[in-house]
């Protein structure tokens, strides 16, 4: 069975001395690259492929012109609107100019406003990135004391509690708790929040308050997910032999959670994490249209109401390739955090 490990294969040596190095054997660094060089290209395909089903979707399913202008377009409105949108060329060559042009940076003219897509959509893929960055940063560290606190007491009372109320609230759609917090917080019981993140600025992170309940209910969307899955890796790890040698050791309960246990129980989080992070990039959706927050999630929304494709595409893409560029970032920490992984890149 042949090796594959980071560090070149040792070779004994006969006279006592030390051991050499097999020439053949490859090295740390370009092992790396060999994997890095293949992760990105995997991702490179993902993303082309789906370039090629988003195109396809929104030119090769029937008439775009028509579908924009509706059964009510003149002749003459459809003709203009098709050498606009440069359906007259054949399907291959459409989607190789419009593949090149994303590429450059340039996702066309916004059939609606009549301006850049770039320009459209710049502000609110801001406004969505921090909606879910602020989310992200709650999620990670709620998700890690639950799931400790869960571990630590299982099967007692509190560990039983904490279970049902995390596998109620995962049971909810995101559009469902949005609806109860909004209930509970802005109109029914109390009025203490506003139920729409507009602000008088434009900029919904000017105003913290708005920011409260879409990103609490982002938060209580994901967090039971990762809070049930890494409590399921710690207790793994809790009574694995190695924490128990610690505890044998005289080592204190909480030296040997933070020490032996939190880093080998992390793995699975990461990827959970990674999963959910990229359901936030289209999750986002539902909830920015629940709360009208100025995001990509309205935009597309509006977008599909009024069938201006170069948003739909653009903003198809982007979700995918948040989505594609996360779950490489998953794969890399993942390596990064496991010792038998790290040292066996394949």
């Amino acid at each position: 069975m042949s090796r594959s490990v980071a560090e070149p294969a040792a070779v004994p040596a006969t006279d006592g001395s030390r051991p050499t190095r097999r020439d053949d054997a490859p090295a740390p660094a370009r092992t790396w690259t060999l994997w890095a060089l293949r992760r990105v290209g995997m991702a490179a395909l993902t993303l082309w492929l789906i370039s090629l089903l988003v195109f396809t979707a929104t030119h090769l399913l029937g008439d775009p012109a028509q579908a924009i202008l509706g059964r009510s377009a003149t002749p003459e409105r459809l003709a203009a609107l098709r050498d606009q949108l440069g359906l007259d060329e054949s399907p291959v060559h459409q989607y190789f100019s419009w593949l090149g042009s994303v590429l450059t940076g340039d996702f066309g003219t916004s059939l609606a406003t009549k301006g850049p897509v770039s320009a459209l959509i710049g502000g609110k893929i801001v406004n969505s990135a921090v909606l879910v960055g602020i989310s992200a940063v709650i999620i990670a560290p709620l998700s890690a004391l639950v799931a400790l606190y869960s571990a630590r007491r299982r099967d007692r009372a509190a560990d039983h509690v904490i279970q049902v109320a995390l596998l109620g609230t995962a049971a909810l759609p995101e559009f469902v708790i949005g609806i109860l917090l909004v209930t509970l917080f802005s109109t029914v019981v109390f009025t203490w929040l506003p139920s729409v993140a507009v602000s008088w600025s434009g900029s919904p992170w000017s105003d913290p308050v708005v920011m409260i309940l879409p990103v609490a209910t982002l938060t209580l969307a994901v967090v039971p997910y990762v809070a049930r899955i890494l409590r399921a890796s710690l207790i793994e790890v809790l009574e694995s032999d190695y924490v128990e040698m610690a505890r044998l050791k005289g080592v204190p309960e909480r030296r040997a959670v933070a020490r032996h246990a939190l880093g080998n129980a992390v793995v699975p989080a990461i990827q959970v994490m990674a999963l959910q992070l990229a359901w936030l990039a289209g999750g986002v959706v539902v909830v920015e249209s629940l709360f009208l927050y100025p995001g990509i999630g309205t935009a597309l929304v509006d977008a599909v109401r009024n069938r201006d494709v170069p948003v739909i595409q653009a903003l198809a893409l982007l979700i995918a390739a948040v989505y594609v560029v996360v779950n490489l970032i998953a794969d890399v920490l993942t390596i990064l955090v496991t010792p038998k992984l790290r040292t066996g890149v394949r």
